[in-house]
């Protein structure tokens, strides 16, 4: 089994990578199974409106998905390709304290095969424009971040797995490893998540990010597998065809190096184990 569990399209607004061609692209690297995980950012993106002009593979406009076409044109696109690949239904959740119920009501209005629970941005500061980290140390920086991670698995269950836990040091300085500093409260977040049967994701973006080692570190990755963490998912994060699954027969022999004998795809979010 091979599965990319982190995909994105033109449904996401920084991909222009259009839905058939993320398929075929995926099968054609031999892959058996993805997720498609459009973002959705509420607090610093509004929804589409039947009103709104949406062009496919052109949209210049800052939305989240446009829900009504992208469940319809994934459906028609399960069918299609039925017999050579499998195409799940997912989203990236880029979650904040105050925009829970909005993500609960989504949640609850159309049927998922997995969630992936981010967080982009902190108050309604974005980190890639650097509007979070003004003004703040790094140190001050990472534990906001990881205060707002264990607010939100303590209080938000319909995901399935974190996405590039530590995805923070990519907007900081990226070369130490600030494992040690913050080790304490990344403990109560993987037991949070490992109690409430959820997991996290190995992401492959890292290389293309130039983040040394991984994403999340592999002081994250070997804690979870410890805490007796076993829900694990592989990602490209991919926004294109040269990303499309970029990197995962390394990310597998990493898990099968820290002792992780399974990983995991979905259905229904309900996790299915494959061997290693």
């Amino acid at each position: 089994m091979r599965a990319d569990y982190h995909v994105h399209t033109d449904y996401s607004d920084d991909s222009w990578f259009l839905m058939p061609d993320v398929i075929e692209t995926a099968i054609e690297k031999g892959f058996d199974e993805i997720c498609i995980t459009e973002h959705v950012d509420y607090g610093v993106k509004e929804d589409w409106t039947e009103d709104d002009d949406y062009i496919r593979g052109g949209n210049k406009i800052v939305k989240n998905v446009n829900y009504p076409l992208y469940f319809a044109e994934i459906e028609e696109l399960q069918e299609k390709y039925k017999d050579q690949i499998v195409v799940k239904v997912g989203m990236e959740f880029g979650m904040q304290k105050h925009t829970i119920d909005q993500f609960q009501q989504l949640f609850d209005s159309y049927p998922f095969d997995f969630i992936l629970l981010s967080i982009h941005q902190i108050d309604d500061q974005e980190f890639h424009l650097n509007q979070f980290q003004k003004g703040r140390t790094d140190y001050e920086i990472y534990e906001r971040y990881y205060e707002e991670m264990k607010y939100l698995v303590e209080n938000y269950q319909d995901y399935s797995v974190l996405a590039h836990m530590d995805l923070i040091r990519r907007y900081v300085d990226i070369e130490p490893d600030t494992f040690e500093d913050h080790k304490e409260i990344i403990t109560d977040i993987l037991k949070t998540v490992i109690e409430n049967g959820k997991g996290i994701e190995i992401n492959n973006s890292s290389v293309r990010y130039g983040v040394p080692g991984l994403t999340p570190s592999i002081e994250i990755l070997k804690l979870y597998h410890a805490l007796g963490g076993k829900v694990i998912t592989i990602g490209s994060d991919s926004h294109n065809a040269e990303q499309m699954g970029a990197h995962y027969d390394a990310a597998r022999q990493t898990l099968k190096d820290i002792g992780f004998t399974e990983y995991c795809t979905f259905d229904k979010m309900e996790p299915k184990f494959w061997p290693l």
